[in-house]
């Protein structure tokens, strides 16, 4: 009977020992457009990448966060935080600032400056180049 319950407990304890020893996933936080006050919070730390859309439900901006979703840890990689406004009524200090006309992908640098300007969904292996070719970027990579 002893070692069929070790047995038992081995089986059930291995999991939760495996989940220990393995790394967490990286994670891109999604935040939504009210809770940024200015983006100077993010500035030296994190590159924003702002997501607008009249809608939630606008296809554009769907294809755009099923994108970002399949490439979270190259995002993660690249000190990346997506924010998404999807309410013009609520006439965010983002969209003031930025001015998007429907849907629109602004991705900002480190140093606070607008970096690119899409009008269309980008998938993260062109939002990573566009990174990567950054003059801070390339920095981080040598350090």
């Amino acid at each position: 009977m002893k070692p069929l319950l070790a047995f038992v407990l081995m089986v059930l304890c291995a999991p939760a020992v495996a989940a220990q020893d393995t790394p967490e996933p990286a994670v891109t936080p999604v935040i939504d457009a009210g809770d940024v006050d200015n983006l100077s919070e993010f500035k030296w730390i994190k590159r924003p990448l702002v997501i607008f859309s009249d809608s939630p439900f606008n296809p554009d901006f769907m294809r755009q966060m099923t994108l970002l979703a399949e490439g979270v840890a190259e995002l993660a990689a690249r000190d990346v935080v997506v924010i998404t406004d999807t309410d013009p009524a609520a006439a965010t200090s983002l969209r003031e600032e930025l001015r998007p006309r429907g849907f629109a992908l602004v991705l900002i640098g480190k140093d606070g400056g607008v970096k690119l300007r899409k009008p269309v969904p980008w998938d993260v292996r062109e939002l990573s180049r566009s990174i990567d070719k950054m003059p801070l970027r390339q920095q981080e990579l040598k350090r």
